[in-house]
Protein backbone atom coordinates (compact mmCIF):
# COMPACT_ATOMS: atom_id res chain seq x y z
CA UNK A 1 0.00 0.00 0.00
CA UNK A 2 1.15 3.60 -0.57
CA UNK A 3 2.84 5.21 2.40
CA UNK A 4 0.74 8.38 2.15
CA UNK A 5 -2.78 9.36 1.19
CA UNK A 6 -2.98 10.20 -2.51
CA UNK A 7 -5.40 12.60 -4.17
CA UNK A 8 -7.10 12.00 -7.51
CA UNK A 9 -4.57 13.70 -9.79
CA UNK A 10 -6.10 15.05 -13.03
CA UNK A 11 -3.16 17.35 -13.77
CA UNK A 12 -1.97 17.73 -17.37
CA UNK A 13 1.67 17.26 -16.44
CA UNK A 14 3.81 16.48 -14.66
CA UNK A 15 1.04 13.97 -14.34
CA UNK A 16 -0.10 10.95 -12.40
CA UNK A 17 2.14 7.88 -12.42
CA UNK A 18 1.02 4.30 -11.71
CA UNK A 19 1.20 3.58 -7.98
CA UNK A 20 2.94 0.21 -8.51
CA UNK A 21 5.67 2.06 -10.41
CA UNK A 22 6.09 4.61 -7.60
CA UNK A 23 6.20 1.85 -5.00
CA UNK A 24 8.89 -0.04 -6.89
CA UNK A 25 10.88 3.17 -7.32
CA UNK A 26 10.52 3.77 -3.60
CA UNK A 27 12.02 0.36 -2.88
CA UNK A 28 14.88 0.93 -5.35
CA UNK A 29 15.62 4.47 -4.21
CA UNK A 30 18.00 3.40 -1.44
CA UNK A 31 19.60 0.47 -3.24
CA UNK A 32 18.92 -1.42 -6.45
CA UNK A 33 18.68 -5.18 -5.83
CA UNK A 34 22.11 -6.73 -6.29
CA UNK A 35 23.80 -3.35 -6.77
CA UNK A 36 23.87 -1.76 -3.33
CA UNK A 37 23.45 1.79 -4.61
CA UNK A 38 20.50 4.01 -5.41
CA UNK A 39 19.38 4.18 -9.02
CA UNK A 40 20.32 7.86 -8.76
CA UNK A 41 23.88 7.01 -7.75
CA UNK A 42 24.99 4.39 -10.26
CA UNK A 43 27.22 5.43 -13.14
CA UNK A 44 25.58 5.89 -16.51
CA UNK A 45 28.49 3.86 -17.92
CA UNK A 46 27.97 0.96 -15.54
CA UNK A 47 26.51 -2.38 -16.57
CA UNK A 48 23.52 -2.06 -14.18
CA UNK A 49 22.47 1.20 -15.85
CA UNK A 50 23.25 -0.12 -19.31
CA UNK A 51 20.93 -3.05 -18.56
CA UNK A 52 18.17 -0.66 -17.39
CA UNK A 53 18.52 1.47 -20.51
CA UNK A 54 18.52 -1.46 -22.93
CA UNK A 55 15.57 -3.10 -21.18
CA UNK A 56 13.57 0.14 -21.45
CA UNK A 57 14.41 0.41 -25.16
CA UNK A 58 13.53 -3.26 -25.74
CA UNK A 59 10.15 -2.73 -24.06
CA UNK A 60 9.50 0.32 -26.25
CA UNK A 61 10.18 -1.83 -29.32
CA UNK A 62 7.86 -4.53 -28.03
CA UNK A 63 5.05 -2.13 -27.11
CA UNK A 64 5.07 -0.08 -30.31
CA UNK A 65 6.44 -2.74 -32.68
CA UNK A 66 9.29 -0.40 -33.56
CA UNK A 67 10.97 -1.58 -36.78
CA UNK A 68 14.66 -2.46 -36.70
CA UNK A 69 15.59 0.53 -38.88
CA UNK A 70 14.56 2.99 -36.15
CA UNK A 71 16.72 4.24 -33.31
CA UNK A 72 15.36 4.91 -29.83
CA UNK A 73 16.81 7.83 -27.89
CA UNK A 74 16.07 8.90 -24.31
CA UNK A 75 17.33 12.46 -23.95
CA UNK A 76 17.04 15.61 -21.86
CA UNK A 77 15.27 18.91 -22.49
CA UNK A 78 11.72 17.66 -22.88
CA UNK A 79 9.64 18.09 -26.02
CA UNK A 80 10.31 21.84 -26.11
CA UNK A 81 13.96 21.29 -27.00
CA UNK A 82 12.80 19.07 -29.87
CA UNK A 83 10.94 22.10 -31.27
CA UNK A 84 14.42 23.39 -32.08
CA UNK A 85 16.38 20.19 -32.60
CA UNK A 86 14.07 18.90 -35.34
CA UNK A 87 14.48 21.89 -37.69
CA UNK A 88 18.12 22.45 -36.71
CA UNK A 89 18.94 18.92 -37.86
CA UNK A 90 16.45 18.33 -40.65
CA UNK A 91 15.47 21.65 -42.23
CA UNK A 92 18.27 22.32 -44.71
CA UNK A 93 19.13 25.57 -46.46
CA UNK A 94 16.59 26.37 -49.16
CA UNK A 95 14.21 23.66 -47.95
CA UNK A 96 10.73 24.10 -46.48
CA UNK A 97 9.09 22.32 -43.55
CA UNK A 98 5.30 22.03 -43.40
CA UNK A 99 3.68 22.43 -39.98
CA UNK A 100 0.07 21.60 -39.10
CA UNK A 101 -1.11 24.27 -36.66
CA UNK A 102 -3.66 22.47 -34.49
CA UNK A 103 -3.07 23.98 -31.06
CA UNK A 104 -0.97 26.09 -28.72
CA UNK A 105 1.99 23.70 -28.61
CA UNK A 106 1.96 23.31 -32.39
CA UNK A 107 2.10 27.11 -32.61
CA UNK A 108 5.13 27.14 -30.30
CA UNK A 109 6.83 24.51 -32.49
CA UNK A 110 6.19 26.67 -35.56
CA UNK A 111 7.72 29.74 -33.92
CA UNK A 112 10.88 27.82 -33.00
CA UNK A 113 11.21 26.29 -36.47
CA UNK A 114 10.93 29.71 -38.11
CA UNK A 115 14.07 30.75 -36.23
CA UNK A 116 15.91 28.04 -38.18
CA UNK A 117 14.46 28.07 -41.68
CA UNK A 118 11.46 28.35 -43.96
CA UNK A 119 8.15 27.10 -42.60
CA UNK A 120 4.84 26.69 -44.40
CA UNK A 121 1.73 26.39 -42.23
CA UNK A 122 0.02 23.60 -44.14
CA UNK A 123 -3.26 24.07 -42.27
CA UNK A 124 -4.50 25.88 -39.19
CA UNK A 125 -7.59 25.87 -37.01
CA UNK A 126 -6.54 28.92 -35.01
CA UNK A 127 -9.60 30.85 -36.24
CA UNK A 128 -11.75 28.20 -34.54
CA UNK A 129 -9.80 28.61 -31.28
CA UNK A 130 -8.25 25.20 -32.03
CA UNK A 131 -11.54 23.51 -31.14
CA UNK A 132 -11.10 21.08 -34.03
CA UNK A 133 -8.41 19.44 -36.13
CA UNK A 134 -7.76 20.29 -39.77
CA UNK A 135 -9.31 18.04 -42.39
CA UNK A 136 -7.29 16.32 -45.09
CA UNK A 137 -8.82 18.68 -47.65
CA UNK A 138 -7.42 21.67 -45.76
CA UNK A 139 -3.81 20.46 -45.91
CA UNK A 140 -1.72 22.46 -48.39
CA UNK A 141 1.56 20.57 -48.56
CA UNK A 142 4.76 21.80 -50.15
CA UNK A 143 6.17 19.64 -52.99
CA UNK A 144 9.50 18.15 -51.95
CA UNK A 145 9.00 19.24 -48.35
CA UNK A 146 11.76 18.44 -45.83
CA UNK A 147 9.18 17.06 -43.40
CA UNK A 148 5.61 17.55 -42.19
CA UNK A 149 5.21 18.25 -38.47
CA UNK A 150 2.07 17.44 -36.50
CA UNK A 151 1.01 17.44 -32.84
CA UNK A 152 -0.92 14.25 -32.20
CA UNK A 153 -2.79 15.46 -29.10
CA UNK A 154 -3.38 19.06 -28.12
CA UNK A 155 -3.15 19.13 -24.35
CA UNK A 156 -4.45 22.64 -23.82
CA UNK A 157 -7.46 22.53 -26.14
CA UNK A 158 -8.34 18.86 -25.72
CA UNK A 159 -8.21 17.64 -29.32
CA UNK A 160 -6.57 14.49 -30.69
CA UNK A 161 -5.97 12.99 -34.13
CA UNK A 162 -7.91 9.74 -34.56
CA UNK A 163 -5.87 8.79 -37.61
CA UNK A 164 -2.69 10.16 -39.12
CA UNK A 165 -3.00 12.93 -41.71
CA UNK A 166 -2.34 11.89 -45.30
CA UNK A 167 1.00 13.40 -46.28
CA UNK A 168 2.01 11.09 -49.14
CA UNK A 169 5.72 10.32 -49.25
CA UNK A 170 6.70 13.31 -47.12
CA UNK A 171 8.56 12.45 -43.90
CA UNK A 172 6.12 12.77 -41.00
CA UNK A 173 7.37 14.16 -37.68
CA UNK A 174 5.02 13.96 -34.71
CA UNK A 175 5.00 15.50 -31.26
CA UNK A 176 3.17 12.78 -29.31
CA UNK A 177 3.91 14.15 -25.85
CA UNK A 178 0.44 13.86 -24.36
CA UNK A 179 -0.88 10.68 -25.96
CA UNK A 180 2.20 8.52 -26.54
CA UNK A 181 1.50 4.92 -25.51
CA UNK A 182 -2.17 5.67 -24.76
CA UNK A 183 -2.93 3.24 -27.59
CA UNK A 184 -1.30 1.61 -30.62
CA UNK A 185 0.94 3.81 -32.78
CA UNK A 186 2.07 3.13 -36.34
CA UNK A 187 5.75 3.94 -36.00
CA UNK A 188 6.51 3.01 -39.61
CA UNK A 189 4.28 5.86 -40.85
CA UNK A 190 6.62 8.33 -39.16
CA UNK A 191 10.15 9.52 -39.86
CA UNK A 192 10.54 10.85 -36.31
CA UNK A 193 8.42 10.75 -33.16
CA UNK A 194 9.14 12.63 -29.96
CA UNK A 195 7.36 12.76 -26.63
CA UNK A 196 8.03 14.57 -23.39
CA UNK A 197 7.84 11.95 -20.66
CA UNK A 198 5.76 13.81 -18.08
CA UNK A 199 2.31 12.85 -19.38
CA UNK A 200 2.15 9.09 -19.91
CA UNK A 201 5.76 7.91 -19.84
CA UNK A 202 7.53 9.05 -16.70
CA UNK A 203 8.90 12.13 -14.93
CA UNK A 204 9.52 15.55 -16.41
CA UNK A 205 12.82 16.48 -18.03
CA UNK A 206 13.21 13.37 -20.18
CA UNK A 207 12.14 13.03 -23.80
CA UNK A 208 11.67 9.92 -25.92
CA UNK A 209 12.77 10.17 -29.56
CA UNK A 210 12.15 7.43 -32.10
CA UNK A 211 13.81 8.22 -35.42
CA UNK A 212 14.29 6.34 -38.67
CA UNK A 213 18.03 5.85 -39.21
CA UNK A 214 18.12 7.06 -42.81
CA UNK A 215 16.13 10.18 -41.89
CA UNK A 216 18.46 11.00 -39.02
CA UNK A 217 21.41 10.53 -41.38
CA UNK A 218 20.19 13.47 -43.49
CA UNK A 219 20.83 15.79 -40.55
CA UNK A 220 23.01 18.86 -41.00
CA UNK A 221 26.66 18.74 -39.99
CA UNK A 222 28.41 21.38 -37.93
CA UNK A 223 25.73 21.64 -35.25
CA UNK A 224 26.62 21.85 -31.55
CA UNK A 225 27.21 18.26 -30.52
CA UNK A 226 24.44 18.13 -27.93
CA UNK A 227 21.91 19.44 -30.48
CA UNK A 228 22.75 16.88 -33.18
CA UNK A 229 20.91 13.55 -33.41
CA UNK A 230 23.93 11.76 -34.92
CA UNK A 231 26.19 11.78 -31.86
CA UNK A 232 23.30 10.80 -29.58
CA UNK A 233 22.60 7.82 -31.83
CA UNK A 234 26.28 6.87 -31.99
CA UNK A 235 26.59 6.98 -28.20
CA UNK A 236 23.30 5.20 -27.50
CA UNK A 237 21.69 8.06 -25.52
CA UNK A 238 24.83 8.37 -23.38
CA UNK A 239 26.67 11.15 -25.15
CA UNK A 240 26.75 12.88 -21.78
CA UNK A 241 25.31 11.91 -18.41
CA UNK A 242 21.67 11.18 -19.26
CA UNK A 243 18.70 11.64 -16.89
CA UNK A 244 19.35 8.29 -15.22
CA UNK A 245 16.45 8.34 -12.77
CA UNK A 246 14.04 9.49 -15.47
CA UNK A 247 15.13 6.64 -17.74
CA UNK A 248 14.82 4.15 -14.90
CA UNK A 249 11.30 5.35 -14.09
CA UNK A 250 10.26 5.30 -17.75
CA UNK A 251 11.43 1.69 -17.90
CA UNK A 252 9.22 0.87 -14.92
CA UNK A 253 6.25 2.53 -16.66
CA UNK A 254 6.85 0.51 -19.85
CA UNK A 255 6.94 -2.68 -17.78
CA UNK A 256 3.66 -1.65 -16.15
CA UNK A 257 2.00 -1.01 -19.54
CA UNK A 258 3.10 -4.44 -20.75
CA UNK A 259 1.60 -5.89 -17.57
CA UNK A 260 -1.70 -4.16 -18.38
CA UNK A 261 -1.85 -6.08 -21.66
CA UNK A 262 -0.01 -3.65 -23.95
CA UNK A 263 -1.18 -0.69 -25.97
CA UNK A 264 -4.39 -2.24 -27.38
CA UNK A 265 -5.59 -3.07 -23.87
CA UNK A 266 -4.60 0.38 -22.58
CA UNK A 267 -6.55 1.97 -25.46
CA UNK A 268 -9.76 0.15 -24.49
CA UNK A 269 -9.45 1.40 -20.92
CA UNK A 270 -8.79 4.95 -22.08
CA UNK A 271 -11.77 4.86 -24.43
CA UNK A 272 -14.03 3.68 -21.60
CA UNK A 273 -12.81 6.45 -19.27
CA UNK A 274 -13.23 9.16 -21.88
CA UNK A 275 -16.71 7.94 -22.87
CA UNK A 276 -17.83 8.06 -19.24
CA UNK A 277 -16.65 11.64 -18.85
CA UNK A 278 -17.87 12.96 -22.21
CA UNK A 279 -21.25 11.29 -21.65
CA UNK A 280 -21.53 13.17 -18.36
CA UNK A 281 -20.76 16.45 -20.11
CA UNK A 282 -23.24 15.80 -22.93
CA UNK A 283 -25.97 14.64 -20.53
CA UNK A 284 -25.74 17.76 -18.34
CA UNK A 285 -28.32 19.69 -20.33
CA UNK A 286 -25.79 22.33 -21.32
CA UNK A 287 -24.49 23.00 -17.80
CA UNK A 288 -21.15 21.57 -18.87
CA UNK A 289 -20.08 22.42 -22.42
CA UNK A 290 -17.24 20.61 -24.14
CA UNK A 291 -14.56 22.84 -25.69
CA UNK A 292 -13.42 20.46 -28.43
CA UNK A 293 -15.78 19.52 -31.23
CA UNK A 294 -17.06 15.95 -30.80
CA UNK A 295 -15.17 14.57 -33.81
CA UNK A 296 -11.87 15.96 -32.50
CA UNK A 297 -12.18 15.12 -28.80
CA UNK A 298 -9.09 13.89 -26.97
CA UNK A 299 -9.05 10.69 -24.94
CA UNK A 300 -6.34 12.20 -22.74
CA UNK A 301 -7.36 15.80 -21.99
CA UNK A 302 -11.06 16.52 -21.53
CA UNK A 303 -11.76 20.26 -21.67
CA UNK A 304 -15.09 21.88 -20.77
CA UNK A 305 -16.68 25.07 -19.49
CA UNK A 306 -19.32 25.92 -16.88
CA UNK A 307 -21.93 28.69 -17.17
CA UNK A 308 -19.57 31.29 -15.66
CA UNK A 309 -15.94 31.78 -14.65
CA UNK A 310 -17.03 32.22 -11.03
CA UNK A 311 -18.66 28.80 -11.12
CA UNK A 312 -15.50 27.36 -12.67
CA UNK A 313 -13.42 28.74 -9.80
CA UNK A 314 -15.92 27.28 -7.34
CA UNK A 315 -15.83 23.95 -9.18
CA UNK A 316 -12.03 23.79 -8.91
CA UNK A 317 -12.07 24.76 -5.22
CA UNK A 318 -14.76 22.28 -4.24
CA UNK A 319 -13.06 19.61 -6.30
CA UNK A 320 -9.82 20.16 -4.39
CA UNK A 321 -11.78 19.87 -1.15
CA UNK A 322 -12.81 16.41 -2.33
CA UNK A 323 -9.23 15.49 -3.31
CA UNK A 324 -9.92 16.00 -7.03
CA UNK A 325 -6.77 17.86 -8.01
CA UNK A 326 -5.50 19.50 -11.21
CA UNK A 327 -8.85 20.41 -12.78
CA UNK A 328 -8.13 24.04 -13.56
CA UNK A 329 -7.79 24.66 -17.31
CA UNK A 330 -4.55 25.98 -18.79
CA UNK A 331 -3.92 29.58 -17.83
CA UNK A 332 -4.05 30.67 -21.49
CA UNK A 333 -7.62 29.45 -22.08
CA UNK A 334 -9.27 28.99 -18.68
CA UNK A 335 -12.14 26.61 -18.12
CA UNK A 336 -11.80 23.09 -16.77
CA UNK A 337 -9.48 20.33 -17.93
CA UNK A 338 -9.43 16.75 -16.68
CA UNK A 339 -6.37 14.86 -17.90
CA UNK A 340 -7.11 11.15 -17.80
CA UNK A 341 -3.81 9.57 -18.73
CA UNK A 342 -3.03 5.86 -18.55
CA UNK A 343 -2.51 5.81 -14.78
CA UNK A 344 -5.97 7.29 -14.10
CA UNK A 345 -8.42 4.47 -13.37
CA UNK A 346 -12.07 4.15 -14.37
CA UNK A 347 -12.90 4.47 -10.67
CA UNK A 348 -11.06 7.80 -10.55
CA UNK A 349 -13.18 9.09 -13.44
CA UNK A 350 -16.35 7.78 -11.78
CA UNK A 351 -15.42 9.81 -8.70
CA UNK A 352 -15.06 12.93 -10.88
CA UNK A 353 -18.34 12.30 -12.69
CA UNK A 354 -20.14 11.88 -9.37
CA UNK A 355 -18.78 15.22 -8.21
CA UNK A 356 -19.81 16.88 -11.49
CA UNK A 357 -23.39 15.62 -11.16
CA UNK A 358 -23.58 16.75 -7.55
CA UNK A 359 -22.11 20.17 -8.34
CA UNK A 360 -24.48 20.80 -11.23
CA UNK A 361 -27.49 19.79 -9.13
CA UNK A 362 -26.54 22.25 -6.37
CA UNK A 363 -25.52 25.17 -8.57
CA UNK A 364 -27.96 25.37 -11.47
Amino acid sequence: MPTATRVFNFSAGPAVLPVPVLEEAQRDLIALPGVGMSVMEISHRSKPFEDLLHKAQDDIRALARVPANYKILMLQGGASLQFSMVPMNLLGAGATADYIDSGSWADKAIKEARKVGKVNVAATTKADNYSRLPTTAELKLTPGVAYVHMTSNNTIEGTEWKSLPQVGDAPLVSDTSSDMFSGPIDVARHALIYAGAQKNLGPSGTVLVIVRKDFAATGKSGLPTMLSYGPHIEQGSRLNTPPTFGIYLMGQVFKWILGQGGLAAIAKKNEAKAKLLYDAIDASGGYYKGVARPDSRSLMNVTFRLPSEDLEKQFVKEGEDKNLDGLKGHRSVGGIRASIYNAISLEDVQKLVGFMEEFAKKNR
